[in-house]
């Protein structure tokens, strides 16, 4: 399951011609072409609001909408979470949800007080650039040692660029990402590909 970026506050939803979706849509189909032997169900969160907005942390309610709707029609269906920056924090948040797997973040935002406690026996990987100007590395990396320290299986790995948009070696991005959800998915260990 998807989730693209937003931003910090935004009450209004996300325009339909939204490029953050559309960027993050190139990921969905390489995941889809690293599992050819397996049905895949590729699905993306619709937030109804641009923002995180606080305390409200709207994005999160739509991924357990998402999360909820996606059981009633695939019951026990596994799922792995693909965020981008804001989806990123959406997607570790949400990772609580039962039928949640693990989570691939990718330049995902994770403030220093980010809860982290509800990913014991999950599987995270965090793809971060550390040239990145929106969201920072060191608090992706922070995060993941918070989160290790709860009982998470966290894999991180400092992309060599990209910065937060994730154009510039934009496959590299999608290969590593891929290869993490399917791991994820096929309950194999997390290993960096060669």
């Amino acid at each position: 399951m998807l989730l693209h970026g937003g931003r910090a506050d935004g009450l209004t939803p996300p325009p339909w011609v939204n490029l953050p979706a559309l960027r993050l849509r190139w990921f969905g189909t390489a995941i889809l072409r690293a599992q050819p032997r397996h049905t895949l169900l590729l699905a993306s969160v619709r937030y109804r609001r641009r923002g995180w907005n606080g305390q409200q942390a709207d994005p999160v309610h739509d991924a357990h909408d998402a999360l909820n709707e996606l059981g009633r029609l695939a019951p026990g269906l596994p799922v792995v979470l693909i965020g981008h920056s804001m989806g990123g924090r959406a997607a570790l948040r949400a990772a609580e949800h039962p039928s949640v797997r693990g989570v691939v973040a990718l330049a995902p935002w994770c403030p220093t007080n980010e809860p982290v406690s509800h990913l014991r026996d999950r599987t995270v990987a965090l793809l971060h650039d550390p040239k990145d100007r929106v969201t920072r590395a060191d608090q992706t990396w922070a995060f993941a040692e918070r989160a290790r320290a709860h009982g998470a299986d966290v894999h991180t790995v400092a992309m060599p660029h990209g910065g937060h948009t994730m154009i510039r070696g934009a496959q590299h991005w999608q290969k590593l990402a891929a290869h993490f959800a399917t791991a994820i998915l096929n309950g194999t260990p997390l290993t960096q590909p060669s």
